[in-house]
């Protein structure tokens, strides 16, 4: 146990896991529900990809792999069953003949708007009795741990 860590920090450190945890259980659940929300043959691993795309605009499949720390195979599959469920498109990357682009089609910018802006009134609600104060160290805190 090097100086700094105390059987305190050791309890805190597996406090902190056991809560983590439990949030990314919610969040499986979120990326269940979201999935079929938009429609019933999506994947929530599809969700977290669609989702991923809407929010940050067009991209390739390898730079969608690379954000997301996801294997290339799973992208590719999960784009084809979103291409032929009418919510994304594919053209080719006019620098790389080889890539393509990826783009959310409209209408599955409009479903994944309407379960973000209920997740996030969800979250408002959760965060309403917050101070800006804490709201803002919360935000530090969790931004230093996704490092």
């Amino acid at each position: 146990m090097s100086p700094d860590q105390t059987p305190s920090t050791d309890e805190s450190i597996a406090e902190v896991e056991a809560q983590l945890g439990v949030l990314f259980g919610r969040v499986r659940t979120l990326w269940k529900e979201g999935a079929h929300r938009v429609h019933p043959d999506l994947q929530p691993v599809g969700y977290k990809l669609l989702a991923t795309l809407v929010r940050s605009g067009s991209c390739s499949a390898g730079a969608l792999a690379e954000l997301l720390a996801t294997d290339k195979s799973v992208i590719s599959r999960q784009v084809r069953l979103m291409e032929e469920l009418g919510l994304v498109v594919s053209a080719p990357d006019p620098s790389d003949g080889r890539a393509r682009i990826l783009t959310a089609t409209p209408e599955a910018v409009v479903k994944i708007d309407a379960i973000r802006d209920t997740n996030q009134a969800e979250l408002r609600a959760r965060l309403s009795d917050w101070s800006d104060d804490d709201l803002t160290r919360f935000a530090t805190l969790l931004a230093r741990l996704a490092q």
